[in-house]
């Protein structure tokens, strides 16, 4: 009963290990295929434009959520995440065939499957598995797009806005209430007890109250993967397999700072998940590269 009650803690690190590890095996195929979000990657001026974008979207969710138009909500998060899945098998179909017509059939055809699977059966175990490829695919696309220095700005600024946002004016806990209760499939549900249903009992409150599953946003294990990426992309020298040491360092950095996040969680409050996650992925890389450089 203890393990069973401690296995919801142990998966959310594993499911950061995976969308790590995912995304660096869709890094090749998104570029060859051509998928940079950006023009130059060694611009800092890309997490400027990153946050700005990120602060009209949260402003413009939050306006939805004021006046209560939820279905507007989730039809702009459902097609956000089909275009997603669109460039992710797009990519992937990119790899595996030149022919044209195979690769739009290749792209699109899984693309409105998984959303419509998404959306017919949300059960929590759907949501998270197609969203380990939904957060690999961006954080794919957003790692071959931004060298190392860029994303540590941007992870340095969302940790900050993150812990702003959550405890401060606390816009971001309305915004994650306003979605749970869409049942938009872009968190993370991960049950505490057998026989949980995330389409019959949704989660709980998540301020007070006692919630049914843990849950994690994409952007916590978005945001460190793409550190990961870029640090695997941008750097050379000495390799563990096909993985970068500082690549490496910031997955063990970023795994490290989500498991001191979940002690805090454990206690039952929401709590700003980028500031130990993205703090973390930033140590992790530099002594990976501190290592690289004794070698």
């Amino acid at each position: 009963m203890n393990l069973f009650r401690h296995i919801p803690l142990l998966a959310m690190p594993a499911m950061l290990v995976i969308v790590e590890i995912g995304a660096i095996l869709l890094s090749l195929p998104m570029q060859e295929a051509g998928l940079a979000a950006f023009e130059d990657p060694s611009s800092v001026a890309n997490p400027l434009i990153f946050i700005a974008i990120l602060l009209v979207f949260t402003a413009f969710l939050l306006l939805l959520i004021r006046f209560k138009l939820r279905r507007v909500i989730s039809i702009i998060i459902a097609v956000s995440i089909f275009f997603t899945f669109v460039y992710i098998f797009g990519s992937i179909s990119y790899a595996l065939t030149t022919d044209p017509v195979a690769g739009i059939a290749g792209s699109f055809v899984p693309a409105v499957l998984a959303t419509l699977l998404l959306y017919l059966y949300p059960e929590w175990y759907v949501i998270d598995t197609l969203g380990l490829l939904i957060a690999a695919g961006a954080a794919s696309i957003f790692g071959i797009s931004l060298e190392v220095l860029p994303v540590i700005i941007l992870l340095i600024i969302l940790a900050v806005y993150d812990a702003i946002s959550v405890y401060k004016t606390k816009h971001m806990i309305a915004l994650a209430e306003g979605v749970v209760e869409t049942k938009s499939p872009i968190l993370f549900v991960v049950p505490k007890r057998r026989g949980y249903s995330y389409r019959k009992e949704g989660v709980g409150p998540l301020e007070g109250g006692e919630r049914g599953a843990f849950i994690i946003g994409m952007g916590d294990m978005i945001m460190p993967a793409i550190l990961v990426v870029s640090a695997n992309v941008f750097f050379g020298g000495m390799r563990i397999g096909p993985l970068a040491i500082p690549a490496l360092g910031a997955m063990a950095g970023s795994v490290a700072g989500l498991s001191l996040l979940l002690v805090f969680v454990n206690r039952g409050k929401p709590q700003a998940g980028l500031p130990p996650i993205n703090g973390g992925a930033i140590l992790g890389f530099l002594a990976g590269f501190g290592l690289t450089l004794l070698l």
